[in-house]
């Protein structure tokens, strides 16, 4: 063959990057923008103004110390806005706004508003613009926000120990008794985790809207929801085929598994450590309180569905210490959040990349299942593996009872 001719079809097939191709991939991308700028800067060309103002102000959070309220807002609507007057509990306030009154697009402000809030009291804070729409934010209780200091991160600490790692680690002293069980009695524990794993997908996806709902419109909390449940479970099933190599050349897939639901349920956790946070950093006591014993109860079976696929192995001390971390240690975390830094749009994300984990972590399970029905001649969907399943959701349901409100 002529090495001309070598040449031009390697040309052909995308062999080289020349000048002219850059051009020509960026060319589209340089009309778009032109477009897109010229839309911007002379408009459409229909005339006439918006029948209403559009203005959009979120409430972030709210902070009270002994001066008062210090308030985080953010402007997430498609326009800069001016916040006029600040109202509190029905009374006109004054307030000092940092870095103004004004707002632009996405920007955010922190507005300081002295007033003497009665401890135990709920209190409404308005604010009006200047095209007349009104805000709110809510305190339900007052009481003083706590600030990050070492007594409060051990207290935390603490509590995310009790919620998370000690119920854990209760389910996993279950494993002797389950090593006991015949073939049909493991693949009903096992249907036994599904059961729980689909409860627990299901409430996470709930939590995670119920958050989604109260974020900024701007930031589609409920896509984020979606987008992070589908990321995570795509990315978790590329590391699994990933590592069907290694487990061939000896890691054990009951290990393998059991570490993968344990992340899962430690992503589930966290949020409920921002449940609990969030509650003692609202002055809500009684309820934190209500909340750790009711997740409490809730996790110990989670424990059971960890050391469900380890029947067949014989992991050390060590594996289970480890289990108990991943799967409850996100509790501690959650708790310093929610106490410090809550944010319902990151949370929305969090609870959509738990769910994913979630749901990658059934299909694992159920494919076990299923190739120990395979292996022993038995039926997949059996009666046992029915009721393990029936079982798992209703246990969880019974003790999810305990933490709704």
């Amino acid at each position: 063959m002529n090495p001309v001719e070598t040449h031009t079809q390697g040309s052909r097939m995308g062999g080289g990057w020349s000048f002219k191709t850059i051009v020509l991939g960026l060319l589209p991308l340089i009309l778009l923008a032109a477009i897109v700028g010229f839309v911007a800067k002379v408009g459409t060309g229909i005339e006439g103004e918006a029948a209403a103002p559009i203005e959009q102000l979120n409430v972030e959070r709210i902070k009270m110390n002994t001066d008062g309220f210090v308030v985080t807002v953010l402007n997430s609507g498609p326009e800069a806005l001016t916040i006029a007057q600040t109202i509190v509990d029905d009374s006109f306030w004054n307030a000092s706004y940092e870095p103004g009154p004004t707002l632009d697009r996405f920007g955010r402000g922190t507005i300081t508003i002295p007033y003497p809030w009665v401890y135990g009291d709920p209190h409404q804070i308005k604010f009006i613009t200047t095209k007349g729409l009104i805000f709110i934010g809510e305190v339900a209780v007052g009481a003083p926000t706590p600030e990050p200091d070492s007594k409060r991160f051990s207290q935390y600490a603490l509590i995310g120990f009790y919620v998370g790692i000690i119920p854990v680690g209760l389910g996993l002293l279950w494993y002797p008794f389950m090593r006991r069980f015949s073939v049909r009695g493991t693949q009903a524990v096992l249907a036994f985790t599904v059961g729980l794993l689909v409860f627990l997908v299901v409430d996470t996806f709930e939590e995670g809207f119920e958050l989604a709902a109260k974020s900024p419109g701007m930031f589609q909390g409920s896509g984020l929801v979606w987008f992070g449940a589908l990321l995570s479970l795509l990315f978790l099933l590329a590391v699994d085929q990933m590592n069907e190599r290694r487990m061939d050349r000896g890691l054990r897939e009951g290990r393998s598994v059991s570490y993968k639901l344990a992340t899962g349920i430690g992503l589930h956790n966290f949020g409920e450590g921002l449940a609990i946070g969030a509650a003692f950093a609202a002055g809500e006591a009684a309820l934190g309180t209500f909340l750790i014993i009711g997740f409490t109860l809730h996790n110990i079976t989670e424990g059971v569905g960890i050391a469900a696929p380890l029947l067949k192995d014989k992991p050390t001390l060590k594996t289970f210490v480890f289990l108990a971390l991943i799967a409850g240690g996100p509790a501690i975390l959650g708790t310093w959040t929610g106490g410090f830094l809550f944010n319902d749009t990151l949370a929305a994300l969090f609870f959509g990349i738990g769910a994913g984990a979630i749901l990658q972590v059934i299909l694992v399970i159920s494919r076990m299942i299923w190739k120990e029905s395979i292996e022993h001649r038995m039926a997949s969907v059996s009666w046992s593996n029915f009721m393990g399943i029936a079982l798992g959701i209703f246990l969880m349901y019974v003790t999810a009872m305990l933490v709704k409100f």
